[in-house]
């Protein structure tokens, strides 16, 4: 199974991946809930699958999907800018 990456429609200029992580942690840090980022910091940078978040919370796959759904839209949208 291959991961979507967060940007993969992007085809502009890239950054620095040091660069890009750090505006990635900003803005997670400053736009998302405390659950998104501690669901889209396990699913991106832990590499855990959906079901182990899922499990791990107690939560049902489809819950966690909508949370890391709305957490990229929240990124993307703040790092257009």
């Amino acid at each position: 199974m291959t991961r979507n990456t967060l940007f993969e429609d992007y085809e502009g200029p890239r950054l620095p991946r040091e660069v890009q992580l750090r505006r990635i942690r900003r803005v997670m840090e400053q736009e998302l809930t405390p659950t998104q980022r501690e669901i889209f910091q396990a699913y991106y940078f832990e590499n855990k699958t959906m079901l182990e978040i899922a499990n791990q919370r107690g939560i049902s796959r489809s819950s966690v999907h909508r949370t890391l759904q709305r957490a990229e839209y929240r990124c993307r949208r703040s790092l257009k800018y």
